[in-house]
């Protein structure tokens, strides 16, 4: 068996690699870059089960971040349990190859209560009083208190919200290392997503100062994991689950349904919550793609009819034309709404603000019933919020009971999005292999990538030394 790296570099395309990426750039030189293409939306959760599984949603049932749970009556984005995904997955194929077979997974989502042998997923600890501390969950589960001694905690509140920077993939890139050499995995997946962050700020334009520093910061993390992992013997594998592209118009479909009487609300403390028993429509918002739940299929056709005549939808797709994307799953909406290419989905569903929801102005990635990139941002109205975030932990170290409330609810601050098929190759997901004999030729499906990557494991081709560098692009 020949160890393999698998990196994931989220939001990387061909179009972004250059001068700012001087190590990924060269990378691809030596090797073979392709286009990668997915019949499910390109969405976190969906397209790492397509590409651990070699099927799609239609068969693993990932139909997106987060969906209706029809049995609990529950919407739930960022589910960890691996047994939500159906289908063999790319370890338990490589055991049955060979039981010597190890496999690494660091950061890849659905990482719990799986069958690999390493695991390492975010897990903060939720305390009674309302704090929210970092940590992780690993596996074995000793392994969590020896990173936490080498590394430190787990850098959270750099992974997710506005303080994001590239503290959480350095970290992440750090444990791969160590977990190389404590347990020299036979395959190790590796989920670096600092990339993301800044391109759904400001869009995916590298001439940004945000972005040029951005696309420099991954460029050094992961050139520094791919020299060592290629220093201990193991080839390498780099892609990306999608690429982002520019937007410039949010999209609220549930107010939309909530004033043609179809979203139900209920109040608590003066604060409105999407009630999704006694809606007879609802839209779970995920980036440029929705599910649309409608509990009376006789007012499909119209719910149907409403959501297609709103400004920013693309397409409105039911039954078994949800194929299109790969989502015809009964996971899914009635409906599954597509955005056009400048715009994208919020969850909002309040009609005046002042009647949001508490959670609305926090990092709530779990409460809130659809994605939500404004967590992004710090509220505009706050004048100091560095120092707004300071005095709320002040109260919570005091005793007090102090809502981290510094999110705002402007989401046309919004520039970057992701999720409908891009419309150019090069704003897309890529494949970037170690050397020019590795990949075939053409647009390489995400459904494809278990394959190539046990071929690249137990039946690695005689590779010629490369010649000199050439960049290498294939498209069917």
């Amino acid at each position: 068996m020949q160890p393999l790296l698998i990196l994931n570099i989220v939001g990387l395309t061909p179009r972004l690699l250059g001068p700012y990426t001087p190590r990924l750039s060269a990378f691809a030189m030596r090797g073979a870059l392709r286009h990668m293409s997915s019949a499910a939306p390109g969405l976190t959760c969906t397209v790492q089960a397509n590409l651990l599984t070699g099927s799609t949603p239609q068969q693993h049932g990932i139909v997106g971040n987060g969906w209706y749970f029809r049995d609990t009556a529950e919407i739930g984005f960022w589910r960890q349990s691996n047994r939500l995904v159906a289908g063999e997955k790319i370890w338990d194929a490589g055991k049955q190859r060979d039981p010597r077979f190890s496999c690494a997974n660091l950061c890849w989502w659905y990482n719990m209560a799986a069958s690999h042998d390493v695991g390492l997923t975010p897990r903060p600890i939720y305390k009674a009083d309302g704090q929210k501390l970092p940590d992780c969950y690993t596996k074995p589960a000793a392994w969590r208190d020896e990173l936490q001694w080498e590394l430190g905690p787990f850098p959270l509140f750099q992974f997710w919200g506005p303080a994001t920077s590239i503290a959480s993939s350095r970290w992440i890139a750090s444990a791969a290392r160590l977990a190389l050499r404590a347990y020299d995995p036979t395959l190790s997946l590796v989920y670096l997503p600092h990339l993301d962050y800044d391109l759904q700020r400001h869009g995916p334009d590298p001439s940004h100062p945000a972005v040029r520093r951005s696309l420099g910061e991954i460029d050094r993390v992961a050139g520094e994991l791919i020299a060592h992992a290629e220093a201990a013997g193991r080839r390498v594998l780099l892609l990306s689950e999608y690429g982002i592209t520019a937007v410039d118009r949010p999209v609220h479909l549930n107010r939309h349904l909530r004033e043609a009487g179809m979203l139900a609300v209920r109040t608590e403390e003066g604060g409105e919550l999407l009630d999704p028993i006694a809606s007879d429509a609802f839209a779970v918002a995920d980036h440029q793609i929705a599910h649309v739940y409608v509990a009376d299929a006789a007012r499909i056709d119209a719910v149907q009819r409403l959501l297609a005549a709103i400004p920013g939808v693309e397409a409105v797709l039911r039954g078994p034309q949800r194929a299109r994307l790969g989502l015809d799953h009964a996971r899914s909406g009635e409906l599954v709404v597509l955005a056009d290419a400048r715009s994208w989905f919020s969850y909002y569903y309040w009609l005046d603000d002042r009647r949001a929801p508490d959670f609305a102005r926090t990092v709530d990635i779990h409460r809130k019933p659809g994605y939500d990139p404004a967590e992004l941002f710090f509220d505009r109205n706050l004048p100091y919020p560095k120092l707004t975030v300071l005095h709320r932990l002040l109260q919570r170290k005091l005793g007090l009971r102090a809502l981290m409330d510094v999110i705002g609810l402007d989401a046309t601050l919004v520039k970057g999005s992701h999720g409908r098929p891009p419309s150019h190759p090069d704003d897309g997901p890529l494949l970037i292999a170690d050397h020019p004999d590795a990949l075939p030729a053409g647009v390489i499906a995400a459904e494809a990538v278990k394959a190539l990557a046990l071929d690249m494991i137990f039946a690695p081709v005689p590779l010629r030394p490369p010649s000199a560098p050439q960049r290498q692009v294939e498209t069917a």
